[in-house]
């Protein structure tokens, strides 16, 4: 019996693993994506305004980007794009890298998620087309945060990527230049089932829905950019009320009868 205890405890060591190897890397960086994006969303004085989101034309979210340093020092993760189609609907996530250098005094490691807002075509299809430097290629500046921002100045009208970072507990926004970001090639790869898939397949308005759990991180980006809807008005002070519609076609109604004998029991 005890010839086959190695084997016994090898397989209920793989059993017990299962259901965490069953999602893959790809698969656990988009849930992470869609939670640090909820998570970003329900703070009212620090979440990116309603008005930016409006008028995003790609999301990209990176959780857990790892700084780390000893004199020399960089900034690496994958995280997700996605970009908003010409019919106001959102593509199928691209993966994507985050990239950047420093030389300096600096020492330690520090983990942070990120969140960028980009409001131009030009900045998004930089990605796609292999390569975007935040302050080189695009305009970038931190994002404002809060229920009372606006886009009332020079600065935010004039910037083509807002971002957004994490690292202790609250979002802030941050500036980033020389950051660069680009495709993730064999995350797509792996992800999307095919070797060399394009960035411009995963983003092209008729590829199909990708698989779980992409729709679900693509219906909160088109929640959280959706133009609010317009109430109907209310009617003016001393207006008539609107007069109720019309019985719909077909259905039951009654008539009053004349009374022939007025003042007479009815027989």
């Amino acid at each position: 019996m005890r010839m086959f205890a190695p084997a016994t405890v090898l397989l209920a060591a793989m059993l017990a693993a299962g259901p965490a190897a069953a999602e893959s890397r790809e698969e656990k960086n988009i849930s992470q994506s869609l939670q640090v994006l909820t998570e970003l969303q329900s703070m009212p004085d620090l979440k990116a305004p309603d008005w930016l989101l409006q008028r995003a034309e790609g999301i990209a979210i990176l959780p857990q980007v790892v700084k780390a340093g000893v004199v020399f020092g960089g900034r690496g993760g994958t995280g997700v794009l996605l970009v908003r189609q010409p019919d106001g609907r959102w593509s199928n996530p691209l993966f994507i890298g985050i990239g950047a250098g420093s030389f300096g005094w600096q020492f330690g490691v520090q983990a942070t998620d990120m969140v960028f807002v980009f409001t131009t075509r030009r900045s998004v299809e930089g990605i796609a087309g292999g390569k975007l430097t935040l302050g080189g290629d695009a305009a970038a500046v931190a994002g404002p945060v809060g229920r009372s921002a606006t886009a009332a100045t020079d600065l935010t009208l004039a910037a083509e990527v807002y971002s957004y970072s994490r690292s202790q507990g609250l979002f802030a926004g941050v500036s980033l230049e020389g950051t660069y970001l680009f495709p993730r090639n064999s995350a797509n790869d792996r992800f999307y089932g095919r070797k060399g898939i394009l960035p411009s397949e995963i983003l092209a308005p008729e590829a199909p829905l990708s698989r779980a759990p992409a729709p679900a991180l693509i219906a909160e980006v088109a929640r959280i950019t959706a133009a609010p809807t317009a109430a109907a008005p209310a009617p003016a002070p001393g207006a008539a009320a609107p007069s109720a519609a019309p019985p719909a076609t077909g259905s039951a109604q009654t008539f009053p009868m004349a009374d022939p004998k007025p003042g007479e029991e009815p027989r």
